[in-house]
């Protein structure tokens, strides 16, 4: 039987900010990390859709005019006039606290993950214009997410509609949920067949991150403390069990757990300098490997993963929640 507490502590949240309620990123100057590979073998070449500044003109035209008609007659009364919007490629971002603001979270926090992720992971951009909507406080959040997209939340802090093609964040909260949530349209765009566990991973790692010479790096967070303590209750999965969920049982059986499991494993290949190397080898050969299971095998250099999850757990429980980066001599 699962440990109430600390089923309650790891589901409080699906996604949360972990940048002290800004959108800055706190920056690793003076970390020294192990260096990622900056050449992909296994990627593809890219398949960027082009969009010309025509077209996002014409999408920010839709979306006032689309924007004012879903807000007509809403109470209490809001308009699209309270809106500003920024393209900042692929996206536009739309924002109801004041032009300045929105830029700065257009350039400080979208253009700085998106640089970033794209360096490492994506060379292709999503296939169509996504649009970030960053409401400046729960109240706004919650009243626009059902004015707009008949969404009841259902987390605090933002989520990812591939059926509105939006972002949908609370930016009160910080900008951890924003970089979070702009993993998962680009791994769509990217990596379609990923399985939820790389997914999440992947996007929780970056949930509180800096960068590291020039690369995304992400560092210990929130998720880590009910990690440990799930460790200590002997309450986490191997890691075949791990990779093997698919997306019912990964987000509705225990997600606490998988998030926090999923991200750690995603950290500890960062420290290692694997990161990079495991997600490209893995979307060359997912069609042999659906899991992912094997090539983390590979990669890793494990012959046994129950040994291996041994040595891991050591080495989760050995870290604490704050900035560090772990080196790796």
């Amino acid at each position: 039987m699962r440990i109430r507490f600390l089923v309650a502590f790891l589901s409080l949240a699906v996604v949360a900010c972990q940048w002290n309620g800004s959108s800055k990123l706190p920056l690793a100057s003076r970390a020294q990390a192990n260096a990622q590979p900056h050449t992909n073998e296994y990627a593809p070449s890219p398949v960027t859709t082009i969009f010309t500044d025509a077209d996002f003109a014409r999408h920010v035209e839709l979306l006032k005019r689309e924007t004012k008609e879903k807000l007509a007659g809403s109470r209490p009364r809001s308009t699209a006039a309270e809106f500003s919007f920024v393209i900042q490629r692929p996206f536009v971002v739309a924002g109801d606290e004041s032009r300045q603001a929105v830029q700065e979270h257009a350039e400080a926090t979208v253009k700085w993950a998106v640089d970033r992720l794209k360096r490492d992971f994506f060379p292709s951009d999503p296939k169509e214009i996504l649009d970030i909507w960053l409401f400046k406080d729960k109240a706004s959040y919650e009243k626009h997410a059902a004015l707009l997209f008949g969404d009841k939340p259902t987390t605090p802090y933002g989520y990812y509609s591939s059926t509105h093609k939006a972002l949908i964040m609370n930016i009160s909260t910080g900008g951890g949920t924003l970089v979070h949530e702009i993993v998962h349209p680009f791994m769509e765009a990217n990596f379609p067949a990923c399985p939820p566990w790389l997914n999440e991973g992947l996007g929780s790692l970056y949930e509180q991150c800096g960068d590291v010479n020039g690369h995304i790096h992400g560092f210990t967070n929130w998720r880590l403390p009910g990690l440990q303590a799930a460790i200590r209750s002997k309450q986490v999965p191997s890691f075949k069990e791990l990779t093997a969920l698919d997306s019912n049982a990964f987000y509705n059986e225990d997600k606490g757990v998988n998030y926090a499991q999923a991200r750690y494993l995603c950290y500890y290949l960062q420290e290692q300098g694997l990161l990079v190397k495991f997600y490209q080898e893995f979307q060359a050969r997912q069609k042999e490997d659906a899991s992912g299971f094997k090539t983390l095998q590979h990669i890793l250099g494990e012959a046994d993963m129950d040994a291996f999850k041994t040595k891991w757990e050591k080495y989760v429980l050995g870290l604490k929640q704050g900035y560090e980066v772990t080196v790796v001599p």
